[in-house]
């Protein structure tokens, strides 16, 4: 069975960095696209970051220049690394998988929709 599971969340100050892990089990991550999504209170889910098997990565424009997402198919691990976080960054950050292999990756804005394996989430919170 496929599961997902997130850590690294936490509260931090506006300006500070924290990287999200999302270790990988019953799956092998490394010929599936995989991306991280978030949800803030009362908001729509909004795709952040994306990256295919071939490891071409796409970010949201919100976030561009900022964050960083990165796998380590050894460890079964997919990353997301954020810096210079804003208050508006606060959200719970999910994890997500395609099902089956493929090249490439949907669009990062159809990140939560398109990927059908997600995490528990982990809660992030920046204050400031």
């Amino acid at each position: 069975q496929v599961q997902l599971v997130e850590s690294g969340g936490g509260s931090v100050q506006a300006g500070g960095s924290l990287r999200l892990s999302c270790v990988a089990s019953g799956y092998n991550l490394y010929a599936h696209c995989m991306g991280w999504f978030r949800q803030g209170p009362g908001k729509e889910r909004e795709g952040v970051a994306s990256i295919s098997s071939r490891d071409t990565t796409a970010y949201a424009d919100s976030v561009k220049g900022r964050f960083t997402i990165s796998r380590d198919n050894d460890k079964n691990t997919l990353y997301l690394e954020m810096n210079s976080l804003k208050p508006e960054d606060s959200a719970t950050y999910f994890c997500a998988a395609d099902a089956a292999p493929r090249l490439g990756c949907p669009a990062v804005a159809e990140i939560s929709t398109s990927l059908e394996v997600w995490g528990q989430g982990t809660l992030v919170t920046v204050s400031s």
